[in-house]
């Protein structure tokens, strides 16, 4: 969070390599509707792989990890998940199908992160709620030492950081989508 901070009251201007790649990518997405219409089943595969790596990986981040077994009938089926584990990563697919079905409605807002928050940790007591605790991410070696390897912003210090954070979100239009930097 508070690295965008940091970006964010430095950046004058956008570097012409990064308006170089953000053209670069509006034009692969010009290409979409043709690669949709020459391999559907392909991107639908890949699709499907990009979905079950985010769910896994970020949730695996977390500490939340469930049975290789299991990951394509909790992502992609219709069973009721078997414990908190399952849920969150099911939650976690149901937060994505938003982003990618309702993207263009969703406003940047703390009420939209809350929304997506509480997809992501369906049942569970702080669903959509603020943190109460801090929860840095703390690195431990072999030898039983340690470091903090990401300071998390404070709890009572997470609604500021967000309403900063959303204000001062650039938007910078690029061929046919936007990029939020």
């Amino acid at each position: 969070m508070n690295t965008f901070l940091y970006f964010l009251k430095n950046l004058q201007s956008v570097p012409m390599v990064t308006t170089w790649e953000l053209e670069e990518l509006a034009e692969m997405k010009g290409h979409q509707d043709l690669y949709t219409k020459q391999s559907p089943q392909r991107l639908q595969r890949l699709r499907e792989f990009s979905i079950i790596e985010s769910a896994v990986s970020s949730n695996r981040i977390e500490g939340v990890a469930i049975d290789d077994k299991r990951i394509g009938t909790v992502i992609f089926g219709n069973t009721n998940p078997r414990d908190r584990n399952e849920e969150e990563v099911r939650g976690y697919r149901n937060a994505l199908d938003l982003i990618h079905t309702q993207a263009d409605k969703l406003p940047l807002s703390i009420e939209t992160i809350c929304k997506l928050h509480a997809l992501t940790r369906p049942n569970i007591w702080d669903s959509g709620k603020f943190k109460e605790d801090a929860g840095d991410i703390i690195e431990t070696y072999a030898d039983g030492s340690s470091r903090i390897r990401f300071k998390t912003v404070a709890p009572e210090q997470v609604e500021s950081a967000l309403n900063t954070a959303i204000k001062g979100a650039i938007r910078i239009p690029c061929g046919i989508t936007e990029f939020l930097l």
